[in-house]
């Protein structure tokens, strides 16, 4: 009886230290995945402001001969 307390306490004492390791991950992991998407809103930002410059130089451009016809 007492073996079977003792291999439940460490079986127990085993599972407190995964949660508590699996729980500091999953903030890591949360902070992490919020950053990214940070960035990414970030990149897209100056994606469509680059997209933006090209549109307004390409309008700027002169029309060839193979346009004109």
């Amino acid at each position: 009886m007492e073996a079977d307390i003792q291999r439940f306490e460490e079986k127990l004492s085993h599972f407190v230290t995964l949660f508590q390791r699996l729980r500091s991950e999953n903030n890591d992991l949360r902070q992490q995945l919020a950053a990214k998407g940070d960035e990414v809103k970030r990149l897209a930002e100056k994606l469509d402001q680059a997209k933006t410059r090209i549109e307004a130089l390409v309008v700027q451009l002169p029309e060839t001969e193979s346009d004109r016809t």
